[in-house]
């Protein structure tokens, strides 16, 4: 019986007075470049959102700023860390937590455009609706390529 085995090439940097060691290789896969993605939507839409004087943000605001957090801290531990990258994609926690990202970023990014739409009109609110939106689908694919990672367990 034969089996297929795949090698993961790690790529690290570090200093030689400093213990932390970063794997910069996970920033080069896929899964990392949508992370980074999804966290750099999250910081403009709650940048937006934060300077805004609107008062229908407030639940989109919210989850912006949850998922934003939520994402900073799987990079971080991705980067930090030279095994979590590729065990935690493997678990069920990347399958709920994008699937969960995204379904509540799309719903509350679609009520936020729609609430823009009746009763405010400005560009850079529009750019952050937007933004989440896309930002929304990141988590969709991102469930997407967890899920099947998780399957191959």
């Amino acid at each position: 019986m034969s089996q297929s085995i795949t090698i993961t090439r790690t790529t690290t940097s570090s200093a030689n007075t400093s213990y932390i060691v970063l794997n910069t290789g996970y920033l080069k896969t896929f899964p990392g470049i949508l992370k980074l993605l999804e966290l750099v939507l999250g910081v403009i839409c709650v940048a937006i959102l934060g300077i805004s004087s609107y008062y229908g943000t407030s639940f989109f605001f919210n989850m912006a700023i949850c998922f934003m957090i939520g994402t900073f801290i799987l990079l971080l531990s991705c980067l930090v860390s030279l095994s979590t990258g590729g065990i935690i994609s493997k678990t069920i926690y990347e399958v709920l937590y994008h699937t969960i990202a995204g379904v509540l970023l799309l719903i509350a990014s679609a009520i936020f455009i729609s609430n823009l739409n009746h009763h405010y009109s400005s560009n850079s609110l529009w750019i952050a609706g937007i933004f989440g939106l896309i930002n929304s689908g990141l988590y969709f694919i991102s469930a997407f390529l967890a899920n099947k990672s998780y399957r191959g367990i």
